[in-house]
């Protein structure tokens, strides 16, 4: 897509790709937790933080595809932040639905739902200064990437950090 751009893509599509396959293993953790409890962190938390690692993968991909032009790429972009922007839309949404006993911490709405919407309504423009062939294009859309990769990065480790405590000990099946 840009020249000098395409080790920049590479890895942090690379790093996104790769962490999506630690997500699964995170998954594991949650045997042990109430099935009413695990459902809505998955989907709060666990499928908007699958979405941006997803999201930053398939820009990055597209962006070092071969033959695309700018508009097809541009195109593309747009789609997968847009979906992006519905995710986190629905997550946004999903804090405002009561649930007892199972408060969220006053970070999660603003780290899982609303810095992800500004970041994809970001994209969504610059998919539009993409189409545009504008030159800041593609560093702004570098930085929103490693932004929403970074943001990605913290919110799995949330995840761990708060499911990893609540597993039940070895040899006790609660199941």
């Amino acid at each position: 897509m840009a020249p000098g751009w395409s080790n920049f893509f590479f890895l942090i599509g690379s790093a996104a790709a790769g962490l999506i396959g630690l997500l699964f293993v995170i998954m594991t953790l949650m045997a042990g937790v109430e099935r009413s409890k695990a459902l809505r962190g998955q989907a709060l938390y666990m499928t908007p933080t699958i979405a941006h690692f997803g999201a930053v993968f398939a820009i990055s991909a597209v962006s070092l595809a071969p033959g695309l032009t700018l508009r097809e790429a541009a195109f593309v972009f747009g789609f997968v932040a847009l979906l992006g922007f519905a995710c986190a839309g629905r997550a946004v949404i999903g804090f405002f639905r009561p649930s007892p006993g199972n408060e969220p911490h006053w970070s999660d709405f603003w780290l899982y739902a609303a810095l992800p919407a500004v970041l994809y309504a970001a994209l969504v423009v610059d998919a539009a200064g993409v189409w545009n062939h504008a030159a800041w294009a593609v560093r702004i859309q570098a930085g929103l990437l490693l932004i929403l990769l970074l943001l990605g990065i913290r919110n799995a480790w949330d995840l761990v950090s708060w499911m990893a405590p609540s597993r039940p000990p070895p040899g006790n099946s609660e199941l």
